[in-house]
């Protein structure tokens, strides 16, 4: 009976299904784990490009680089004269978060003018790509372009290469049976400000 027993086949394909089961789950849930992997990374890169494009034609978070006037500035050892092209080196960077705007390098001589109307309507912008969005992982910021006239009256002096950032988003595996989470990379998207005006983009 027990060489019976041990010659006995049936029920051999139930454990091999049982010993290759957990790997073709792995398998799956990681395929599919991949796909929204790169939808997230794909809906956050194209938040951060909203984002710019937005910032680049509405108002300004920082509301001082439409009041600054850069006549008479000192840049380099050469002060600026009425229609004196801007040099980069004028503005350093200026970076606004959802609760205020700081300045590292050379900086404006207006004071801060934070915009908070126009920080949310950026962030709405980006949440129409992703909505999981918070204004505290969105960052803003503004650094000298080489671009703009001291004295234009058309408009703001200075064009700025704007950067919208997005961090701190983290992405859930389902391979892990939702108990993990994954620090995704940040995303930055930067365009050259147009006309800095206005409460609305195509």
């Amino acid at each position: 009976m027990i060489h019976a027993l041990l010659r006995d086949r049936n029920g051999a394909s139930a454990a091999e299904f049982a010993l290759l089961l957990p790997l073709l789950m792995i398998l799956t849930l990681g395929t599919i784990d991949a796909g929204r992997y790169m939808w997230e990374v794909n809906e956050a890169k194209k938040a951060t490009q909203y984002g710019a494009r937005w910032a680049i034609v509405t108002d300004p978070v920082e509301g001082a680089l439409i009041t600054e006037n850069f006549v008479d500035k000192s840049v380099g050892g050469v002060t600026l004269t009425q229609g004196d092209n801007i040099p980069a080196a004028a503005l350093g960077t200026i970076t606004c978060t959802n609760v205020s705007c700081t300045c590292t390098g050379a900086c404006l001589a207006s004071a801060s003018a934070y915009n908070g109307a126009a920080f949310n309507a950026l962030v709405q912008r980006m949440q129409l790509m992703d909505p999981r969005i918070t204004p505290a992982q969105v960052r803003v910021s503004y650094s000298g372009s080489g671009l703009g006239f001291a004295g234009d009256p058309n408009g703001p002096d200075i064009s700025p290469i704007v950067t919208v950032s997005l961090s701190g988003k983290t992405f859930t595996p389902v391979t892990t049976f939702l108990l993990a989470t994954v620090t995704m990379p940040d995303f930055r998207t930067s365009l050259t400000a147009e006309d800095l005006s206005g409460s609305d983009s195509n």
